[in-house]
């Protein structure tokens, strides 16, 4: 129950984060640079004077926004992949497995770096070519495209492994030989009878991709790579505060985006976890 607030809270704060928050998330003030909290700056300030709490308050929008979107990328990518080994087997299943080898052979976080920073450029470089888009690229929205390509084209494989367990399993079963013998074509059969049934450990692992997602954005963002500033991400404002760790606000500067971080990669574990329970009560 308190991980479900902590996700609901993330989603309201992100939702309605132009109404909550006290300032501009991007406003430069050099007349309060790395101020301690205060009542007017209750988190404090950073090296441009930007109002920390907003900028926090900003940062679960970016989570809101690239969290849900590169899992869901991931997932459709995995589902396909995964249905496509699993039903069709041979050649098929080889080649799939083969590259989900290869995925799992590498940390996933060292591919998600390799592709941001390489399609990053062509992407930005892309959408100059037109002119109603540079506002696009200006506000940093090329950056939100870049961290979910680069994060849903790494995060599918372990689903896809999973999805052709299940549909390995579930293609002898006797109602989808009845479906083979009537004629039904075989995207019929995988999207109209095997992926339901497949479906309890895909919406487990939707919950607990997201709390990854969150986590690798804010790497990403850390490293240089993902969310840059002005734009809020709390892996960028860890990384802006971690070179004022001196200040006396560096505690509050550094843990608050950190804690949050760690709390929502806890809330949608267990959250996955009482899912897991719930959908397989078989289990012990």
């Amino acid at each position: 129950v308190i991980s479900l607030f902590i996700v609901l809270g993330m989603v309201f704060t992100g939702i309605f984060a132009p109404w909550l928050a006290p300032y501009d998330p991007t406003a430069v003030n050099y007349a309060e640079v790395e101020q301690m909290p205060s009542l007017r700056h209750p988190m404090g300030t950073d090296e441009h004077g930007r109002d920390q709490l907003s900028r926090v308050i900003w940062g679960a929008r970016t989570a809101i926004i690239v969290a849900p979107s590169a899992t869901i990328l991931g997932l459709v990518l995995g589902l396909l992949f995964g249905a496509l080994a699993g039903y069709f087997g041979g050649w098929v299943d080889g080649l799939i497995m083969r590259v989900t080898d290869i995925l799992f052979a590498f940390p996933g976080l060292l591919f998600a770096i390799l592709i941001a920073a390489t399609i990053q450029p062509r992407i930005e470089a892309w959408l100059l070519k037109f002119e109603r888009l540079k506002p696009f690229v200006k506000a940093g929205y090329a950056e939100f495209m870049v961290v979910i390509l680069a994060l849903g084209l790494v995060g599918w494989a372990g689903l896809a492994r999973l999805i052709r367990g299940q549909i390995l399993a579930l293609k002898e079963q006797q109602f989808v030989e009845a479906a083979r013998a009537v004629g039904v074509r075989p995207w019929h059969i995988i999207i109209r009878h095997l992926l339901p049934n497949a479906m309890a450990p895909v919406i487990v692992s939707f919950s607990m991709g997201l709390g990854g997602a969150i986590l690798a954005e804010s790497t990403l963002s850390f490293l240089g790579i993902g969310i840059n500033p002005p734009t809020p991400s709390w892996g960028s404002m860890i990384y802006q505060n971690f070179n004022f760790w001196r200040h006396p606000a560096a505690p509050v500067l550094l843990w608050a985006p950190g804690l949050i971080v760690a709390s929502l990669v806890f809330a949608f574990n267990f959250i996955g976890d009482g899912l897991h329970e719930a959908l397989n009560p078989h289990l012990d």
